[in-house]
């Protein structure tokens, strides 16, 4: 058996920025996150606008789960930089608040603050914006784990972290399910025959690379699309509902395996729905993530909703 490496030395400030430019999750990698500016417990970054991010071709408006991917990335990096990196973080809750549809074809950056720290446990929250921070497109809560466990992403080299990342392409799919959502196929969403959703696993979603681990984003994109996807069946809503908050609770590490997810109205209003949905990928008794939300029924025409 090999002996343990011995302790390293923090990082510096200015060198713990930089490794976070370079050591992020594979899905920020891949969809083009920019780590902007660096301050102790505080970052500011962007994504830029690409058509694969878009939820609903006939609005053009991006998928919310770019969004909660964006926010958990970046207050990831802000609990990183609340301390000097030598710990693995990872997301046990997240709540995202939906302000406004993004306008599409602008970059959205956030702006995220770990405002307290524990032995243990870090507290963030985050704006997503695109031309104003004032004018915010969700706000964010987090709750973080340091210490999650024994990787160190900051000075670990696994192979996925150099290879050609996977295009930003969603295949295409004119009569399926997901024909209006290229986000949705980007991820490789389905139904399987059962009647089941299911995101199967690919480098693309993975969040930490070393394990590896499903990106804590995209567990909450699968969770708020199988939600999406049951109330409008379920309803025969012909619009996609708008969402308005989600709470996502991360119960264990979702690993390299399929992942499949369920959902439930909780509370039905005549214009707003509650839901619940869990994931799970070995036993639907052992969850991996579950979650909270309210939806906003579309019933008229897009000017009279937004």
């Amino acid at each position: 058996m090999s002996e343990p490496n011995p302790a390293r030395p923090p990082l510096s400030f200015p060198e713990l920025a930089e490794a976070l430019k370079k050591r992020r999750s594979v899905y920020g990698h891949i969809s083009g996150l920019r780590l902007d500016r660096a301050e102790p417990g505080e970052c500011w970054s962007s994504l830029p606008y690409h058509p694969v991010f878009v939820g609903d071709t006939s609005t053009g408006v991006i998928h919310g789960g770019v969004v909660t991917a964006m926010l958990d990335e970046s207050c990831g990096l802000a609990v990183q930089l609340a301390r000097d990196g030598t710990m693995s973080i990872a997301t046990l809750d997240l709540r995202i608040d939906y302000q406004r549809p993004a306008t599409p074809g602008l970059d959205i950056k956030a702006h995220s603050v770990c405002y307290r720290v524990t032995r243990s446990i870090a507290f963030v929250r985050s704006t997503a914006y695109q031309e104003s921070e004032d004018d915010p497109v969700a706000t964010a809560t987090a709750t973080f784990m340091y210490g999650a466990n024994r990787t160190d992403m900051l000075r670990s080299s696994p192979k996925e972290m150099y290879e050609a990342p996977p295009p930003l392409e969603a295949p295409d799919d004119p009569s399926g399910l997901f024909s209006n959502s290229p986000f949705a196929r980007f991820i490789g969403i389905r139904i399987g025959e059962d009647g089941v959703p299911v995101m199967p696993f690919s480098r693309k979603i993975i969040g930490n690379p070393i394990l590896p681990a499903i990106h804590g984003g995209m567990m909450g994109a699968f969770l708020e699309t199988t939600a999406f996807v049951g109330v409008a069946r379920e309803l025969g809503v012909a619009r996609m509902p708008k969402p308005i908050g989600l709470t996502i609770n991360y119960l264990r590490s979702a690993r390299a395996h399929d992942t499949y997810a369920s959902y439930s109205i909780v509370k039905q209003g005549r214009r707003v729905v509650a839901f619940e949905a869990q994931a799970w990928q070995n036993d639907p008794k052992t969850p991996v993530a579950s979650a909270y939300g309210h939806f906003m029924l579309r019933r008229g025409s897009v000017a009279e909703d937004e």
